[in-house]
């Protein structure tokens, strides 16, 4: 029986090794291991911070939603979703994806799968801080994000042990 999805939003920064750990250790049943890790791009030099912020409740229970049926979708052994807040320099951390499993193709679609409803679903609005100093715009969301997850709709996938 894989373990429930494990869901977390924080200010603070993550261990990526950390995380694979926990969903490894004591588990010979797990063959595959595939990470995502989103970063704060610099957008060429004009952006001094991101700043993500989000309605706490609403987005653990909606990233939760989507972690789960991912979970529904994919023999997983384990999956774990991190996303930060707060403000954030380029380079650093901001959203975690952990799968695991038995075989790679299922750990790699239930990644690709949590980014693209995370991107198009997940309750974050996104202030630019730029570097010059002047106001930063609220990042608008993307039909690209949009179109992405709407591809999984179309794809019906049967648990394979």
């Amino acid at each position: 029986m894989p373990a429930a999805p494990m869901v977390r939003i924080q200010a603070e920064d993550f261990d990526t090794a950390a995380e694979i750990g926990r969903l490894t250790q004591g588990r010979a049943d797990v063959g595959a291991v595939v990470t995502f890790t989103g970063l704060c791009r610099d957008e060429a030099g004009s952006l001094s911070a991101l700043e993500l912020e989000h309605y706490p409740g609403m987005a653990e229970a909606e990233i939760g939603r989507i972690a789960a049926e991912a979970a529904q979708r994919w023999p997983l052994s384990g999956l774990t979703v991190i996303h930060r807040h707060g403000q954030i320099r380029p380079g650093e951390n901001i959203v975690l994806v952990v799968s695991a499993s038995k075989h790679r193709q299922a750990a790699f679609d239930a990644a690709n799968f949590l980014m693209d409803f995370l991107k198009s679903r997940a309750p974050f609005w996104k202030k630019e801080h730029r570097a010059d100093g002047h106001a930063g715009n609220w990042v608008k969301a993307k039909a690209v994000d949009d179109e992405a997850a709407a591809r999984w709709r179309k794809t019906e996938v049967t648990k394979q042990t």
